[in-house]
C-alpha cells in the first residue's frame, strides 16, 4: 500500500492511510505466521487484516483469510475476531489506543487471530 501524503488530498484520506500503515508497522512485531505477509485493507468503517492460512485450520488451501477487523468508535477503538465457522466477526476488545489492540493481535496468546 503506498502512503499518500499529497496535499491534494483530503484530509481524511491522508489520516486513512496513515492508521493502515501504523497498523501494517505494528503487524511486523507479531510472534506468531512471521514468515507471511499479512495485507490491511479498508473496509466499510474500518480495516481489516487478512493473512494467508499457514496452519490450514480453516483455509485447507493455505489461502488468505481475514483475522482481525479494527473500527473506530467514538474515541476508542473495537477489535473484532473473525469467527470463520460462521463467517462473521464478533467484538472482541475496545480501548482507546489502537496501539493496545495492536498488541493483542500481534501477541495472540490464545491463537484466536493467527489460528
Amino acid at each position: 500500500m503506498a502512503l499518500s501524503t499529497s496535499p491534494g488530498l483530503p484530509v481524511a484520506a491522508r489520516l486513512h492511510d496513515l492508521t493502515a500503515r501504523r497498523i501494517e508497522r505494528a503487524l511486523a512485531r507479531r510472534q506468531r505466521y512471521r514468515y507471511v505477509q499479512p495485507v490491511v485493507s479498508a473496509d466499510e468503517g474500518g480495516w481489516v487484516v487478512s493473512s494467508p492460512c499457514c496452519s490450514r485450520n480453516v483455509d485447507p488451501q493455505g489461502g488468505e483469510i481475514p483475522i482481525a477487523r479494527f473500527e473506530p468508535v467514538g474515541g476508542g477503538w473495537v477489535l473484532h475476531a473473525r469467527v470463520h465457522a460462521q463467517g462473521c466477526w464478533v467484538p472482541h476488545s475496545t480501548a482507546e489506543q489502537l496501539a493496545e489492540l495492536l498488541d493483542l493481535v500481534c501477541r495472540d496468546e490464545a491463537r484466536l487471530f493467527w489460528p
